[in-house]
């Protein structure tokens, strides 16, 4: 029978969780901005061509193409896909609400996911420090108001849902294995058994997935579990009993094998045949060293830029807490505490090691920095109550409660990262998703009969209507089929697919030059000789998408004997604003449509103006 005490926490952890969610539920929807591609191309796109089929027309990039990714993540969208699309089909054809309902689907999903990653990050502090401590709630406090949880978490990146499995399977973890030699009447958590052991399959199982999303988070899971085997870095702590470690082995075992066998049949489903993406990940990474083609960084660049951009505000608090456990730590906390920091110490040294960094790659260690730096950043803004010694003029039967200190850090900590999440949720770079939306628009506008087939059957009309949308942009500027939606929304990107035929270290690997490349290096010249030369067979745009710096360069297009005889205008129909400042710079200004002045207007059309 549960005491009064356990159904209180039951139902606090419940409604934490409501709250969360709620929070979340708000973040996804509120933000308005584009960050990075593989939010788009590597999760949704391929879930779209899953749930779909090969002629809804996804952009599958090279990846997908090569087998380099688990098809796990965008199966889970997938789901999320197929279940929207039957709940729409409640609501008649034709009506735009029903392209609201598919694509809030994966939002909804990420939201869910970014809630139990919060959730299960403070209840992991709570394992540590204590349900009533001040540690778990800053822990709690520096998760839910961090402006970079706020900008990534309710995105679709892979690297948020293996953030999520992270904190999760780091909560169900045994940390019992690293309980102090203390004898058993003092210490029950001595590790010389698993007292749980679906706490630890459960553990094992999330680690297992999140490795085979991302194999790279091996590296925490070798460090956690190195640590409790060989006792390193442990202080007062006995030996693990060979009972223990052969239960922890056998359940690896087994916990890894179910993971990798479910990867093996999804993959054999979504590619057609055998194969294992962590390896063929692995090998092209080695063989091919195309990690550099996407850019390089210093050795410091985590240090310096990805931990301080991952805490902003509480950086000195993560950094006191990688340092050393709070002075009040029990033996079994600080030996946790301890765990925790050699993993982020572990996985940052590694990672720094490969040339092409970003900062989601250490992403899954956001929410351990938070942890460590809890208890520091309790101890900064608040105090503990007087004793009541020396309390004056106590109240019987009231509680005396920590207060805040340091308000005015608190307060500009707070203002800055409410500022930094409100910039990055709708001012920098939402040109790439509103420029979507009013092609959509038109695309109803003009198109109402194709819009009611795809609603039917997500499939491109025969033959198609036209070719809708040219962006002449950097390639991945904009999301693709999850926000066109409708397969006759036929468009076309410039292209950046990696040199796969050059070998490393070569003067072609070298002198490589995607397509992008070759638009910016000489944009008539590409237009002329390459985009639109005779006998390619390239459609001519109804629309022009791309950033008011290429205008110039369209409008000389325009005059030369190509460009005259294509029969071509450039009338601007459409300017959004793309943000302050952009690292770079091509895509810096406006971002614009324009109206090329060859089609026809009305409703269903699809005839050439003559």
């Amino acid at each position: 029978m549960a005491t009064p005490s356990t159904a209180r926490n039951a139902q606090k952890r419940s409604n934490f969780l409501r709250d969360i969610v709620v929070i979340r539920l708000i973040n996804a929807w509120w933000i308005a901005t584009f960050f990075q591609p593989d939010e788009f191309f590597q999760s949704l796109e391929p879930a779209w061509r899953l749930a779909f089929g090969p002629e809804s027309g996804a952009w599958m990039t090279w990846e997908w193409q090569h087998q380099l990714r688990s098809s796990l993540h965008p199966a889970l969208f997938s789901a999320a896909y197929l279940v929207a699309d039957g709940l729409s089909s409640l609501i008649p054809a034709g009506n735009v609400f029903r392209t609201f309902v598919v694509m809030a689907a994966p939002k909804t999903l990420q939201a869910l996911i970014a809630a139990l990653g919060d959730w299960y990050a403070w209840r992991l502090a709570v394992k540590i420090y204590g349900p009533g401590s001040l540690a778990s709630f800053f822990a709690l406090f520096l998760q839910v108001f961090s402006p970079w949880q706020w900008y990534v978490s309710t995105r679709t990146f892979s690297n948020s849902l293996e953030t999520t499995l992270t904190i999760t399977a780091l909560y169900y973890w045994p940390w019992e294995l690293l309980g102090s030699a203390k004898p058993a009447k003092e210490n029950p958590k001595a590790p010389q058994a698993l007292h749980s052991l679906w706490r630890l399959r459960a553990s094992l199982s999330l680690a297992a997935l999140a490795v085979v999303l991302r194999p790279t988070n091996v590296l925490i899971w070798a460090t956690i579990a190195g640590i409790a085997l060989t006792r390193v870095t442990l202080k007062g702590s006995s030996p693990l009993s060979w009972a223990a470690t052969f239960t922890f082995v056998r359940e690896a075992v087994l916990c890894g094998s179910l993971v990798l066998g479910t990867s093996f049949v999804s993959d054999r489903l979504y590619f057609g045949f055998w194969t294992f993406p962590p390896y063929n990940w692995l090998n092209f990474n080695i063989s091919k060293s195309l990690a550099v083609f996407y850019g390089r960084n210093p050795w410091h660049y985590y240090l310096l830029q990805g931990i301080p951009l991952l805490c902003t505000t509480s950086l000195p608090f993560a950094i006191a807490g990688l340092y050393s456990p709070p002075p009040t730590a029990s033996p079994d906390q600080a030996n946790t505490l301890r765990t925790l920091s050699c993993t982020i110490f572990a996985t940052v040294g590694a990672l720094s090691l490969i040339s092409h960094k970003e900062v989601r790659f250490i992403y899954p260690l956001f929410p351990v920095l938070n942890i460590l730096a809890a208890p520091f950043a309790a101890s900064f803004f608040t105090s503990e109550p007087p004793s009541p010694a020396v309390a004056s003029k106590p109240k019987p039967g009231v509680a005396s409660r920590p207060s805040l200190r340091h308000r005015p850090y608190l307060f500009a900590a707070l203002s800055i990262n409410l500022v930094l999440a409100g910039f990055l949720t709708f001012l920098h770079q939402p040109a790439p998703l509103t420029v979507l939306s009013h092609l959509r628009k038109e695309y109803e506008r003009i198109h109402p009969s194709s819009v009611r087939l795809a609603h039917a059957t997500h499939r491109p009309p025969q033959p198609r209507d036209e070719l809708f949308a040219m962006f002449l942009m950097p390639c991945h500027s904009t999301p693709w089929r999850s926000h066109l939606v409708y397969p006759g929304l036929d468009a076309y990107a410039l292209t950046c697919e990696p040199p796969l035929h050059t070998q490393p270290n070569t003067p072609e690997r070298d002198n490589y030059r995607d397509e992008a490349d070759r638009f910016y290096d000489d944009p008539v010249g590409f237009l002329a000789g390459e985009l639109f030369a005779p006998g390619r067979g390239m459609a001519l745009p109804r629309y022009i998408i791309g950033f008011e710096g290429i205008e110039p360069w369209l409008r000389e297009f325009l005059e030369t004997p190509r460009g005259r005889e294509l029969g071509l205008a450039l009338r601007p129909v459409w300017s959004g604003f793309n943000g302050f400042v952009n690292e770079d710079w091509r895509r810096s200004g406006r971002m614009l449509v324009w109206d090329t002045g060859i089609y026809d207007d009305a409703p269903g059309a699809a005839q050439t103006k003559t």
